[in-house]
C-alpha cells in the first residue's frame, strides 16, 4: 500500500468498525480452532499491517505471537502499537524454519498485488506444524473490485470455491468457510454501483451513530458464525482450515 494508506490504517484501525469486527470475528474463529487442535508452537500475523490484529492475537492464543510485515514503516508501527516482535519479510517467501507454527492468520493479504496466493500458501503450510491452525479473510468475489481495492492495492478477490480450492490444492482441509458482511451486503453494492473510479479508500472515521450501527451488524453475524452458521453471502470470506500431514 502506499504510505498514506498505511498511515490511515493506523490511525483509524481501533476505531472504525470494519477492522473491529474483522479483528473481532478472526478471533473468534482461531481461538475455537485453537482450542481443538493438539498442537505446540507460535502464532503468525502473516502480513500484520500496522499491529492491531497483532495486539488481539496474544490474548486469544495464549501463546507466543509475533507478526510478519514486508513494509518497515508499517512493521515499526505494528511492534510498537502490539508489543510483539514483527519480522521483515514477504509471505511469498517467509524467513521461518519448517513447523514451528501453531497458527497462521492471514488478513486480506492474498489479495494483495503483491502477493502470489499459492507461493504465499505453500509457504504457510511449509511453516505450520501438522494440524495447525490457518485462518484467512479474503474480499468476496471478483466483481466487485473496486476503486477503495485499487487504492489498497488488492487486485482479486475470491468465492469460496475458489479459496477452497486454493487452499485444498496446498495441503490444506478446509474446516469451516463463511461469508460475512452480510446484513450490510446491499449498502456495499449500492455505494460501488455509484462510486466514482477515482474514489477515495473506504478506509476512515465515520460518524459515531453510523459507526454503531455497523458495528452491531457485524457483532450480529459473528454471534452466528460462533454458534456454526455459515452465512451465504457476504462482502467478505472467512476460512479456517489446517495443514494435512
Amino acid at each position: 500500500m502506499e504510505r498514506t494508506e498505511y498511515d490511515r490504517m493506523h490511525a483509524v484501525e481501533d476505531r472504525m468498525w470494519w477492522y473491529r469486527g474483522l479483528r473481532r470475528l478472526a478471533a473468534t474463529l482461531l481461538g475455537q480452532a485453537l482450542s481443538r487442535a493438539a498442537v505446540e508452537g507460535a502464532v503468525l500475523d502473516a502480513g500484520c499491517g500496522t499491529g492491531g490484529m497483532l495486539r488481539t492475537l496474544g490474548p486469544v492464543s495464549g501463546r507466543h505471537t509475533f507478526g510478519l510485515e514486508h513494509d518497515a514503516i508499517a512493521a515499526a508501527l505494528a511492534a510498537a502499537k502490539s508489543g510483539c516482535p514483527v519480522v521483515a519479510g514477504s509471505v511469498n517467501e517467509m524467513p521461518l524454519g519448517d513447523g514451528v507454527l501453531a497458527a497462521y492468520v492471514s488478513l486480506d493479504v492474498l489479495c494483495h498485488g503483491g502477493v502470489d496466493p499459492g507461493r504465499a500458501v505453500a509457504e504457510a503450510r511449509r511453516c505450520l506444524r501438522p494440524g495447525a491452525v490457518a485462518v484467512f479473510n479474503l474480499p468476496a468475489y471478483g466483481w466487485l473490485l473496486s476503486a477503495h481495492d485499487r487504492r489498497v492495492h488488492n487486485v482479486r478477490r475470491f468465492t469460496s470455491a475458489e479459496a477452497r480450492t486454493l487452499l485444498a490444492g496446498h495441503g490444506f482441509r478446509i474446516l469451516r468457510t463463511t461469508y460475512w458482511n452480510t446484513l450490510l451486503f446491499p449498502l456495499m453494492l449500492i455505494h460501488r454501483l455509484f462510486e466514482r473510479a477515482d474514489a477515495p479508500s473506504d478506509v476512515r472515521d465515520y460518524p459515531g451513530w453510523l459507526d454503531a450501527l455497523f458495528s452491531a451488524a457485524l457483532s450480529v453475524e459473528r454471534a452466528a458464525i460462533a454458534a456454526g452458521l455459515r452465512l451465504p453471502f457476504g462482502g467478505s470470506l472467512m476460512v479456517v482450515a489446517v495443514r494435512h500431514g
